[in-house]
């Protein structure tokens, strides 16, 4: 039983920030009520392809070792990036849409070539943006928030850190999961359904039955609000492809 609630539970793919490391990104989670994600989700924090190429702002807060993705500093800038090129039949042509997206403290790209592609249409992914009134990174994160439909953009008076999340925060926060949980467990119960009356239709249509079922594709429900914040190569790639329920949080 436990292994088959495993099995239903969604995925999260956590990138952490800038030369830290997994492990770090999931102790700064580890702050937030396990209410949100941890007693619902499966949560993965690798760490990045790279080791860090430089001195990295936690030491002595942290232990090393502490990486980087792709020899630049944004793991919310890449998840963004991902889901733009998804969006637009770039990358990840085989894998199922990305579900949703957390960014905390992330901003877009630069280069034109690639913001014409990626954030060429509104980004259809259920979307939390924490943004920083102290973070360097603030008007860069509320743009990023600009490229996503109906984003939920949640503002702290910290910086450029992984915030504590007061009650209000948290309230709003939880309610945002639970539609995310509610809408995934009716489309879950829904292909179920319809792979049960696979046969039913093949009889139906022997016994020359021509109507057709047609169900609508469950229309993305999106949260807005204003509040408060939070983040290899080839093996990271896979991962990917391999969860079939993959969503991402991360951290600039």
């Amino acid at each position: 039983m436990e292994e088959k609630g495993e099995e239903k539970r969604m995925k999260i793919l956590c990138l952490h920030g800038f030369r830290t490391s997994g492990s770090f990104l999931q102790k700064q989670i580890s702050k937030w009520d396990p209410s949100i994600f941890t007693h619902h989700f499966h949560m993965e924090f690798p760490d990045g392809i790279y080791e860090a190429g430089g001195k990295s702002d936690i030491e002595g807060i942290f232990p090393p070792p502490y990486f980087e993705w792709f020899q630049f500093n944004k793991g919310a800038t890449l998840s963004a990036l991902l889901m733009g090129y998804q969006a637009q039949g770039k990358v990840l042509k085989e894998h199922p849409p990305l579900k949703l997206f957390v960014s905390i403290s992330g901003s877009k790209f630069r280069d034109p070539s690639i913001c014409e592609i990626a954030y060429k249409d509104p980004i259809n992914v259920r979307s939390v943006h924490f943004i920083g009134d102290k973070d360097w990174l603030k008007l860069p994160s509320e743009e990023l928030a600009t490229a996503f439909h109906n984003p939920l953009i949640l503002r702290h008076p910290q910086g450029h850190t992984v915030p504590r999340l007061d009650e209000d925060t948290t309230e709003k926060l939880r309610s945002w999961t639970k539609e995310i949980l509610f809408h995934h467990q009716t489309n879950t119960d829904a292909a179920s359904n319809d792979n049960g009356d696979d046969d039913k239709y093949d009889t139906s249509r022997e016994n020359g039955d021509s109507s057709a079922k047609v169900e609508e594709e469950p229309k993305c429900h999106e949260v807005a609000h204003n509040s408060d914040h939070s983040s290899n190569k080839e093996s990271n790639s896979a991962m990917v492809k391999r969860e079939s329920e993959v969503v991402v949080v991360a951290q600039a």
